[in-house]
């Protein structure tokens, strides 16, 4: 370096920590040092330097500091170029949606079922309200077992399956008085029963008993009832037809449209378009059958019946699903293969036996 490039006006010295002590006098007369150039102000260096982007100490960061610096006293590194972002990760291809269970399974033992209801409830009407007992015994059973396995409550299962064979029979035999009596009966078992064990969790077994025997036969009592008219098999297979149609729409519709969950906290997979689609199958059917398979009935019976199959049977399988994410569970039993359990079968036909058997009786009479 040349000298020059150290003056300041006004005989400040501004020396590099590596130039050594400042002369004694001025270096230059005042005609000289008014020709010298400002030095420019060199920013204070903290310990260990400036820190370039590679984490290495420098004295400055682009360029020389001084004008007469020489690029080789102080190479300067060639400034790194930015970083491309990285390339967007592949998006994972879109699955299709699939209905969760085996669709083989589920439509050849649905097809097995239907058969064995359709035998019984044409050839022979007290072969039916054996179906419908035996349901209602394997129902109570998987309920029960369900309850005592997640949650320790013994509901005493003997007077329940007893009982709830002969809720359905007397139900079928003396009505719905018939129904209320057994029903009555069955409830004063289960208390009795339950006071042969220790005193320990009585309330909470008894209210679980007197729950399931009102869940499960005292509702399927209704279907032995709609059996009794003269047209019950027709009365019988539109129940079954409207609530398995409404299930169908809710779960094609659903499938393809759904969008907005109907309760996210109950049962994820039900959506509002779903719901639609129950509503409008239900309807179409409950038209159809009321015209052409009900005696006396008219189309626009069959609107509100199908309307009113849609609303129970939902209902029926949100109160059902609401049972099993409190006990934790998926399915209640593993007996149909691609159903679950018979309750599984059953969530949506038990509250929607009283609706059918009420509004027809309001239509066209129980007889």
């Amino acid at each position: 370096m040349n000298d020059s490039s150290w003056g300041a006006p006004g005989g400040t010295d501004r020396r590099g920590p590596d130039q050594g002590p400042a002369p004694a006098g001025p270096a230059y007369d005042r005609h000289q040092a008014a020709q010298t150039r400002p030095m420019p102000i060199v920013p204070d260096v903290p310990a260990g330097g400036f820190q370039d982007g590679h984490g290495r100490g420098a004295a400055h960061q682009s360029g020389p500091l001084f004008r007469d610096e020489t690029p080789h006293e102080h190479p300067q590194e060639p400034m790194s170029s930015p970083t491309p972002p990285p390339p967007p990760a592949p998006t994972a291809p879109r699955q299709k949606k699939s209905a969760g269970r085996d669709l083989g399974a589920a439509i050849g033992v649905g097809v097995g079922l239907g058969a064995v209801i359709i035998a019984s409830l044409f050839i022979w009407k007290p072969a039916f309200v054996g179906v419908i007992a035996v349901a209602v015994v394997v129902g109570l059973w998987e309920l029960t077992s369900r309850l005592q396995e997640r949650k320790a409550i013994k509901a005493p299962l003997v007077p329940l399956a007893v009982g709830g064979a002969a809720m359905v029979v007397a139900g079928y035999v003396r009505g719905p008085e018939g129904a209320w009596v057994a029903m009555a009966l069955t409830a004063l078992a289960v208390l009795v029963w339950r006071m042969t064990e220790p005193p320990e969790g009585y309330l909470k077994d008894v209210t679980a008993g007197v729950f399931a025997a009102f869940y499960v036969p005292f509702l399927a009592t209704f279907v032995a009832m709609l059996l009794t008219a003269d047209d019950g098999p027709q009365r019988v297979l539109t129940f079954l037809i409207l609530t398995v149609v409404s299930d169908t729409g809710a779960y094609a519709v659903g499938w393809r449209f759904g969008k907005h969950k109907l309760a996210p906290r109950i049962s994820p997979g039900k959506t509002r378009e779903g719901l639609v689609g129950a509503l409008a199958f239900a309807m179409a059917a409950g038209a159809l059958c009321m015209e052409f398979m009900i005696d006396d009935g008219a189309w626009w019976q069959g609107l509100i019946l199908g309307l009113a199959v849609a609303a129970s049977a939902t209902l029926g399988d949100l109160g059902e699903s609401m049972i099993k994410r409190d006990l934790g569970i998926k399915d209640m039993g593993t007996l149909l293969p691609g159903h679950g359990g018979i309750m599984d079968r059953l969530d949506s036909l038990l509250p929607t036996a009283p609706v059918v058997w009420l509004l027809l009786a309001l239509f066209v009479g129980t007889g």
